[in-house]
């Protein structure tokens, strides 16, 4: 069976980018979106990314367009929002459906993984999923779910 290393994904700036890279590393995978009533997380994400990243963790965000039509721009305006409004500085990679038939291979895995309370499919933008060290889906957060309260749990992974 595949392992989360064994995915790769097309960084926003267009290099296939092997999540092999990340090994060894606890990682929260995230689907985003720019203009969602979630998008002020992207401040949370890359405070937790910069707090956590010297110990071994990242943040990986993907952003995608099938909930309210909320990434409707391409690589690069999603790169000039995330850079100029929030100074991302975590792993963004190219837009992917995260449900039905064209759903990336990656984020397949996580949902069969950890299901969420109304089966796999993700509801919404900003669900993240939290990866152990070893490349173990450990646990699953809603959109709603704000990063700053994932630190006790993202620490104790670390």
């Amino acid at each position: 069976m595949a392992g989360i290393y064994d995915f790769s994904a097309k960084a926003l700036a267009g290099q296939e980018t092997p999540l092999k890279q990340f090994e060894g590393q606890v990682l929260l995978i995230v689907n985003t979106a720019s203009a969602c009533g979630f998008t002020p997380q992207y401040k949370g994400l890359e405070a937790l990314h910069q707090d956590f990243a010297p110990r071994g963790f990242a943040v990986l965000g993907f952003p995608c367009n099938q909930f309210g039509n909320q990434e409707p721009g391409n690589a690069q305006q999603i790169e000039q929002f995330c850079s100029s409004n929030y100074a991302i500085t975590f792993p963004m990679f190219a837009k992917v459906d995260v449900n039905g038939g064209n759903a990336h291979p990656l984020f397949k895995y996580l949902k069969n993984q950890k299901s969420g309370l109304l089966g796999p499919s993700i509801k919404w933008n900003f669900t993240k999923f939290l990866v152990d060290r070893s490349g173990k889906v450990v646990a699953r957060h809603a959109p709603t779910a704000r990063p700053e309260s994932l630190t006790r749990e993202i620490e104790a992974l670390l």
